[in-house]
């Protein structure tokens, strides 16, 4: 049984809103239904994300947090003008990032992306991460490279933007390994690429229950990762790297 701290989960729980997003909406995905699901690792915490589906609600997230416990911290969407006190209940609750979906939406606007994610970061110390395909990269560059804590959801997504997504790891952006069924780029060339570049950048995450991925996660997917990287930076990615991330105080 692998050790892991999960970076990227959903939780899709009907009794709290739900926006059809795209003409889609997800099947139900609970607390327990996550458990079960991911019974083959060791799980020392993860990383709660909010979906496009969930646009700004903060009910789901809160019960989720509570349900799973401790080490788990909440990755939310939320509008620029939330107020400082919003913020600051919502980090006692364990929410420790914000995201910017720019591949789906229910996000607040890229445009807002400098304003907070220097905001929260001052105020709370929490990071900033992005669902987005790495070839729109070079459009936020020169801003991403400037902001003191920053993640990229599933590898960036795209082979043609990879270079992009390279050049910002070596400036210090975290990367999460995570929904391999999503992405269009040879996964160990990605994985040992990052991994040589930063041992430390690498996260990896189910991304269960993987809406609308061409393939879900799965176990399988931990093996590929041990065997590319070998043991001491595939255990970083799957454990250390994240808990470092998500669970220090800054």
């Amino acid at each position: 049984m692998r050790t892991a701290f999960d970076a990227h989960l959903h939780i899709i729980d009907p009794r709290f809103p739900l926006i059809e997003n795209q003409g889609f909406l997800p099947e139900p995905f609970t607390c327990r239904d996550y458990l079960d699901s991911a019974g083959e690792l060791e799980l020392k915490g993860g990383a709660v994300v909010s979906g496009s589906f969930q646009g700004f609600d903060q009910s789901y997230l809160i019960d989720s947090l509570q349900t799973l416990g401790p080490n788990f911290v909440g990755v939310t969407q939320l509008p620029h003008d939330t107020s400082d006190e919003e913020l600051l209940k919502l980090h006692a609750y364990g929410v420790r990032a914000v995201r910017f979906n720019v591949r789906r939406g229910g996000s607040e606007d890229l445009s807002q992306l400098d304003y907070m994610a220097r905001r929260v970061y001052e105020l709370a110390g929490w990071h900033t991460e992005l669902y987005i395909d790495s070839v729109n990269l070079p459009d936020i560059v020169p801003v991403l490279a400037a902001l003191p804590a920053v993640s990229v959801d599933h590898l960036g997504l795209s082979q043609d933007g990879f270079h992009h997504l390279l050049a910002l790891v070596d400036q210090g952006i975290r990367v999460k390994a995570t929904g391999f069924g999503r992405v269009t780029l040879d996964v160990p060339q990605a994985l040992s690429a990052i991994a040589a570049v930063n041992p430390d950048a690498l996260m990896f995450g189910t991304d269960l229950p993987s809406t609308r991925a061409r393939r879900p996660y799965h176990p399988a997917d931990i093996e590929l990762i041990y065997e590319t990287l070998g043991d001491w930076l595939a255990d970083k990615a799957l454990y250390q790297n994240a808990a470092d991330w998500y669970l220090k105080k800054r």
